[in-house]
């Protein structure tokens, strides 16, 4: 086998991501139709927009590597939302419900933030700094998100849980 180099691994953790955001925007709105909570209703709402411009964003450095805009198989992604599935499920109807839905939603932003930084890390290494500048947006929406995510539990979801 021939020895792999950064280049090859940046492009398949490429490849993983757009997988994963591809899935993440199928997800979304089943997360947004099973909330209760109107405030986590509306985030989830609001970053299925969010990913759509992450999603654009993945093609244009697709794009300016001259690669096609293909995923890969991303068992990790799809761990974390069928949990997410698992959840709305196991607790429609109840008070735990909306706890839960930010704890996965919070395990998705999670996988992305830990994908995202190493993915601008390896631009960097590699010379692609205008690829790092995309990665660093969708980098720092997620952040964003998995903040407001804990904002919203902290200040009502988890209390009409307990």
């Amino acid at each position: 086998m021939a020895d792999k180099q950064l280049d090859d691994l940046f492009l398949d953790t490429l490849k993983d991501i757009y997988y994963a955001e591809r899935q993440i925007l199928k997800a979304l709105p089943k997360m947004a139709k099973a909330a209760t909570s109107p405030e986590l209703k509306a985030g989830f709402e609001q970053h299925h927009q969010e990913t759509e411009g992450q999603v654009e964003r993945l093609q244009q450095v697709f794009d300016i590597l001259g690669k096609p805009a293909r995923g890969k198989t991303c068992d990790a992604i799809l761990g974390i939302l069928e949990e997410g599935k698992e959840i709305m499920d196991e607790y429609k109807g109840a008070t735990a419900l909306d706890a839960g839905l930010v704890a996965a939603a919070q395990a998705v932003e999670h996988y992305e933030i830990a994908r995202y930084g190493t993915l601008v890390t390896w631009a960097k290494q590699l010379g692609h700094n205008d690829i790092a500048q995309l990665l660093s947006e969708t980098l720092k929406e997620e952040e964003a998100t998995d903040k407001k995510l804990s904002q919203v539990a902290l200040a009502s979801v988890n209390q009409r849980a307990a």
